[in-house]
């Protein structure tokens, strides 16, 4: 007699095509960036990316640098991911990351005479404050009058980066020739993880730029993760995002949600310049932030707005970022083939996403419309 039971597979099929598709677009992207560097630059492209994943992958330090570049893309990323999740495109993480990333600094030149053990929660604390500020507002305008949320994160980005500016000349010092702020007081700093992992034997350069903002990064992706998926905010953020209507009839405040998504991934966003103040420059320059909130919003595409995706997408450019620095010097091909080898993968991820969809609809219509 047959059991009444099915036993379940471990992955489903949507669940290995979604594992499979950013893969196949990574691998699709690299072939195409390889027949350009052959046609238009004459090089060998294998030798090219023996060179971008060696220097990345082939020791230590280049593992420290990729997770060095990758965490405050985790950071933006991760905004972006959870605003999508309440079907909010929040394209507003460089305003929101600056803004953040000046608030924490400015705590840490001004704060002077407190210990690290208040002074760098009081920091991070005001990054995110920061961020969630700055998320919030153009979450109120699109709650409360209807003004769509891409408009007023564009606007936000330049008023923050505007505004960011004009602080920083503010509190430059008189001797400094360079558009930066005063340096935050030692007790603000991040400790660099060669300082722990060398007394262990595990021989990480001094000069490499991994530090305990990393950590915060990971803690940051599971506490997102748990939210979302085991807390009654997380239901109602994707229930909103799902369907409006059906979450409004369920008695769920899509206005509430709006605003508290924008706040949430404003607050996140705000958190990289742990990584690029506290951890590295000490001092805010808008030089080590700009263009990280953009590339955050191809990161959360290819990782599938999935918290954990994003840590694997964001080591992806991180490796392509660190890579591309030694092409310049041991090829012919300029670092500008790493820029176009990123958007060769998001455009191949967005078209294969879009693919799977259509696989998945058909594959639920054959199936009579019983879920794959």
């Amino acid at each position: 007699m047959a059991s009444q039971h099915t036993k379940r597979p471990l992955f489903g099929t949507k669940t290995l095509i979604g594992l499979l598709t950013p893969l196949v677009a990574i691998t699709l992207a690299l072939f195409i960036g390889g027949l350009i560097i052959v046609v238009f630059i004459g090089e060998n492209p294998f030798k090219v990316y023996q060179i971008i994943f060696s220097t990345a992958l082939g020791n230590l330090d280049g593992w420290g640098n990729v997770l060095y570049r990758a965490t405050p893309l985790i950071f933006t990323a991760l905004a972006v991911a959870l605003a999508f999740q309440c079907g909010l495109f929040n394209i507003g993480g460089e305003g929101q990351m600056v803004i953040g990333g000046f608030a924490l600094t400015w705590v840490g030149f001004t704060f002077t005479g407190l210990p690290s053990a208040l002074l760098i929660p009081l920091c991070v604390v005001a990054g995110a404050a920061a961020g969630a500020i700055w998320g919030a507002i153009p979450g109120l305008l699109k709650a409360r009058l209807g003004v769509h949320e891409v408009v007023n994160t564009i606007m936000m980005n330049w008023i923050g980066v505007a505004l960011i500016q004009f602080l920083t000349m503010t509190y430059k010092p008189a001797n400094s020739m360079i558009p930066q702020t005063m340096l935050i007081a030692d007790a603000a700093k991040l400790s660099r993880l060669a300082v722990y992992l060398n007394p262990l034997g595990i021989k990480l350069p001094k000069s490499n730029q991994l530090n305990m903002a990393f950590f915060l990064a990971i803690a940051v992706v599971l506490l997102i993760w748990y939210i979302l998926s085991r807390t009654k905010i997380g239901y109602e953020i994707k229930a909103v995002g799902f369907n409006t209507a059906a979450a409004e009839c369920a008695g769920i405040s899509v206005a509430k949600n709006t605003v508290m998504a924008m706040a949430m991934s404003g607050a996140v966003a705000g958190l990289a310049g742990v990584n690029q103040v506290m951890g590295y420059k000490y001092c805010f320059q808008y030089g080590v932030f700009e263009g990280i909130g953009f590339d955050g919003i191809g990161v959360a595409l290819i990782g599938k707005n999935n918290p954990f995706g994003v840590v694997l997408a964001a080591m992806l450019f991180g490796i392509l970022d660190h890579g591309g620095l030694a092409i310049d010097v041991f090829t012919e091909v300029p670092r500008e083939i790493i820029m176009v080898l990123k958007a060769i993968i998001l455009i191949f991820v967005v078209v294969s996403g879009e693919i799977t969809k259509r696989m998945m609809v058909f594959m639920q219509k054959k199936k009579g419309g019983t879920t794959v």
